[in-house]
């Protein structure tokens, strides 16, 4: 522990870069047979994390850079391999100490992830249609602000004014069936609309205020958490229509980004893992009964596996 603390206040107020980060690797492996209250036959993931970072402290300015990568995977015998989490979270803050406590600062956030996601179930009929790939959708938020900073476990960044791109590039239409037309009647939809963006123009241009929360602290012994809110208010008129037809702005509707990560040490290469994420975007209208709703996003893993420092 109190190696852990004079590392922390060493890249806190120590000048120069210090760079280090997290590798884990997570697999499980279960199987049945003649079990009657039913179970897969076989079932075996693996799940791979890395969080990385890079710091730089010199005289009144900061700048902090962190990149999350996730990527797992599941194989049952009942529905093949299947994956079931993929992320790139990369976040980048530059700040300019102007009081005790206050930065002035900028922030760059970038969200995507790496290879196809699916709907195995599209329509109900047991088809599947991919919805989702690298750069679609991808965010990327350029925000200048005030951060507030009463540690080095703790800070909170705010804006009445930021830019944020939501970006669909990768076959914005990308429809199951030729042509999008459903086989007895009805049109898909293209996969940017499944984000709130046009698929002609690919972008979708968003304005509004943003806050950034963070929080990393050992919070008891060899039990680390980390964890991240951000809040989006976009001022701006949305590029699709809304379920009445109308293109209009609606700011209090906020976007939230919330991602949480606890990292629990049983030895040097051993740990546990926790992963919960949550996100409800008001552009991102896939849910409810008829499929054109709002609604909360939620995903998390529970791993034990081998974690390597440095």
């Amino acid at each position: 522990m109190q190696s852990i603390a004079e590392r922390a206040i060493k890249e806190d107020t120590v000048p120069g870069w210090h760079l280090g980060g997290a590798v884990s690797l997570n697999l499980a492996q279960g199987g049945s047979k003649n079990w009657a209250a039913g179970a897969e036959k076989f079932s075996l993931s693996l799940a791979s994390y890395a969080t990385l970072y890079a710091n730089l402290n010199r005289g009144r300015w900061k700048w902090n850079t962190s990149l999350d990568l996730g990527y797992a995977l599941v194989n049952t015998t009942s529905t093949g391999v299947r994956k079931n989490d993929d992320k790139i979270d990369l976040f980048s803050k530059a700040g300019y100490k102007i009081a005790s406590k206050w930065y002035l600062s900028g922030i760059l956030n970038f969200r995507s992830q790496f290879s196809d996601g699916y709907d195995y179930d599209y329509l109900g009929k047991g088809l599947q249609r991919r919805i989702s790939d690298f750069f679609a959708p991808a965010y990327i938020t350029l925000a200048p602000g005030f951060e507030w900073k009463p540690s080095s476990f703790f800070s909170v960044f705010m804006t009445p004014i930021s830019a944020r791109w939501i970006i669909v590039t990768n076959e914005p239409y990308s429809y199951y069936y030729p042509g999008g037309a459903i086989p007895g009647g009805g049109q898909e939809k293209p996969l940017a609309t499944r984000y709130g963006v046009d698929p002609v123009k690919k972008v979708d241009f968003q304005a509004g205020a943003y806050v950034s929360i963070n929080f990393k602290k050992e919070i008891m012994k060899n039990v680390v958490y980390k964890t991240r809110l951000d809040l989006y208010s976009n001022y701006l008129e949305p590029s699709l229509p809304d379920e009445n037809g109308e293109f209009k702005a609606k700011p209090q509707n906020v976007d939230v980004y919330w991602t949480n990560a606890v990292v629990m040490k049983v030895n040097k290469w051993l740990s546990v893992t926790y992963n919960l994420d949550m996100i409800y975007d008001d552009d991102v209208r896939q849910f409810g009964d008829d499929g054109n709703s709002a609604g909360l996003q939620i995903r998390s893993l529970l791993g034990v596996g081998l974690t390597t420092r440095f």
